[in-house]
């Protein structure tokens, strides 16, 4: 009965395992191996019988005392589900339409394209966009924070022209570079636009450069990008503008953008895709052939995918600022045709251009050092250079022998001899070349034998700011006399008024046109508070000047000046000094310009420009 009772508990434990197997527990989450509950079928007429299905492994009957395990592939007979293609989200392009896209836009849809240049800890603010810092010499860095945007963006705006006055434009370049807060209600970004634009409007495209620098290329609009490419294609940089390209990708459509395009993917190590947009853009004929074939002489100069690209200029019939930028930056030689009566902006870029030759430069310096792009130490370089060059022939190595003579020449005699050489023996004397013997001129000794050259001197002296120099002929030049006027005007200390009668002898001699010089001495002077109210008021009838009219501009200006801030005021001074030459600048604007100078503080820019007006008048 023992054995009997062990046995059968035996076969119920068996049967208890076998239960237990056919359910086994899941260790996996709810969800992932539970099949959702299938609904009861409803009820309806029996199922016919079938013939019985071939013996397989889905069908074999379960063993005795088993749970059936449930098929789970469908019977051979049952109805395939249908499968349907997956939907594509909304939004999205054809295929077709995905073929026809670009590079660039097919990465902008796929979200491959960058959004930024720069790491987030190097980001920069702009808070202040300049890169002038007050210690560096430049304006108050809040000085518009306050105000009204309007009026700066007039001003900024407004300025179409380079200046006529040498010390006019260094200061305005001092004041567009300088880290200033965008007025108010003015964005920092086009606050950036509107200086770079101006500064390459004045011809300063590496200032220009500078200062969009100082903005995140991620941060630029399509005001910034473009006057950036302005100042980029001035300094023959092309590839300095790749960032701005590379990040703004398909923004614009222009050919000039589209050959960008192609040139900046050359440098980032795409030359395939280089190549085949630029050969396209030939093809296409989106621009005329010698620019496309610049840009795949400048982009075929990246990586080892060189090639022969023939440049013909034959049937080219005008420069334009793309083909002297890529032509001066891969070597290529411009027919002198293109280059004769180009226009003043090729002269002012040649002169700041190294990779061009140096006579080429020297042929555009006269115009950048009388405008105030060089000064007179990069003019002294520029000659130095020639002089030491071998080879170099022609007018520009016969004035750096001159230049060399006026320095170390054999007694003062010797030297004058060659300043004058310089200068030529024209009636009139080129501007330029009184810049470039500034310092040679500072050097001559302060003589009776050298009266007659004393104003000329003086006027060198003066187009560096050496004006402690130029006080030294002082007590050689006569009362009243065109370097006497100079003196009055550039001394630093003016404590005693001038007197009335050294400058009615000055009047008397003046033989400039429509007494162009006197006006512009008398304006200087009251503007510099240098002449007496009543005194000023009867010089200017005797001239038959106003000094007194005001308009809108002057309104601005004297109000800018009353508040003294200085960045406003050089804005504004800008405005009233456009313009290709002196005749065109009157004795009033040249009152309240000096005027306002003198009261912000900005005392020797106001004295340079004053004598400058006499000098040049």
């Amino acid at each position: 009965m023992r054995a009997i009772m062990a046995g059968v508990g035996v076969l119920a434990l068996c049967s208890t395992l076998a239960v237990a197997q056919d359910a086994p527990k899941s260790l996996l989450p709810p969800g992932f191996d539970d099949p959702a509950p299938t609904p009861a079928p409803a009820a309806g007429p029996a199922p016919r019988p079938s013939a019985a299905p071939a013996p397989n492994a889905s069908s074999a009957p379960s063993a005795p005392g088993t749970t059936s395990v449930p098929v789970v592939q469908p019977l051979p007979s049952a109805p395939a589900a249908t499968v349907r293609a997956p939907e594509l989200p909304a939004g999205l392009p054809s295929l077709r339409e995905l073929e026809s896209l670009d590079p660039d836009e097919l990465d902008e849809l796929l979200g491959l394209k960058p959004k930024f240049d720069i790491p987030p800890a190097a980001r920069r603010s702009l808070d202040r966009v300049g890169f002038l810092a007050g210690a560096e010499g430049g304006l108050p860095a809040q000085s518009l924070a306050n105000q009204p945007g309007s009026i700066v963006r007039a001003a900024l705006v407004g300025t179409r022209e380079p200046l006529v006055s040498r010390w006019g434009h260094i200061l305005l370049r001092r004041a567009l570079a300088s880290r200033l807060a965008a007025p108010a209600g003015m964005r920092p970004v086009e606050f950036a636009a509107l200086r770079a634009g101006l500064l390459n409007r004045i011809g300063e495209h590496g200032a220009a450069r500078s200062l969009v620098q100082e903005v995140d290329t991620s941060n630029w609009n399509k005001g910034l990008t473009n006057v950036a490419l302005d100042a980029y294609i001035g300094t023959a940089d092309v590839v300095g503008a790749c960032p701005a390209v590379r990040l703004q990708g398909g923004e614009r459509k222009d050919p000039e953008w589209t050959m960008l395009q192609a040139i900046c993917d050359a440098y980032a190590g795409q030359g395939v895709r280089a190549n085949s947009n630029l050969n396209r853009a030939l093809s296409r004929q989106i621009a005329p052939d010698i620019d496309v074939l610049l840009a795949q002489r400048y982009a075929g100069a990246a990586g080892r995918g060189r090639r022969a690209v023939n440049l013909e200029w034959d049937r080219v019939e005008g420069m334009t600022p793309w083909r002297f930028a890529l032509a001066s930056a891969v070597g290529a030689e411009i027919p002198e045709k293109l280059l004769v009566n180009a226009g003043p902006y090729y002269e002012r870029v040649s002169a700041t251009a190294p990779m061009l030759a140096l006579p080429q430069r020297a042929g555009g310096a006269g115009r950048a050092a009388g405008e105030g792009i060089l000064s007179s130490a990069a003019m002294v370089d520029l000659y130095s250079q020639i002089y030491s060059a071998e080879g170099i022939e022609g007018p520009e190595a016969v004035t750096a022998s001159l230049l060399r003579e006026a320095y170390v020449g054999d007694g003062p005699l010797a030297r004058m001899t060659a300043i004058r050489s310089v200068w030529g023996d024209g009636a009139g004397v080129d501007y330029a070349k009184m810049v470039l013997t500034a310092y040679a001129a500072a050097r001559m000794p302060a003589s009776d034998e050298f009266e007659a050259d004393a104003p000329k001197l003086i006027a060198s002296m003066l187009t560096a700011g050496l004006d402690r120099n130029a006080m030294r002929w002082a007590p050689v030049v006569a009362e009243g006399s065109e370097g006497w006027a100079l003196l009055a005007l550039a001394q630093p200390t003016g404590a005693n008024p001038v007197s009335s009668g050294a400058v009615d002898d000055f009047i008397d001699d003046d033989a400039s046109s429509q007494q162009r010089k006197s006006r512009f001495l008398v304006a200087g002077l009251a503007g510099l508070g240098r002449l007496e109210q009543g005194v000023a008021a009867d010089l200017s009838s005797q001239l038959s000047v106003n000094l007194n009219r005001q308009t809108k501009w002057s309104r601005l200006i004297d109000q800018a000046a009353a508040v003294e801030n200085q960045p406003l005021v050089a804005y504004l001074a800008a405005v009233g000094m456009q313009g290709n030459g002196w005749d065109k600048m009157t004795a009033r604007h040249l009152y309240h310009i000096v005027s306002a100078l003198n009261r912000v503080g900005l005392s020797a820019e106001a004295r340079m420009i004053a004598a400058e007006a006499v000098a040049r008048g």
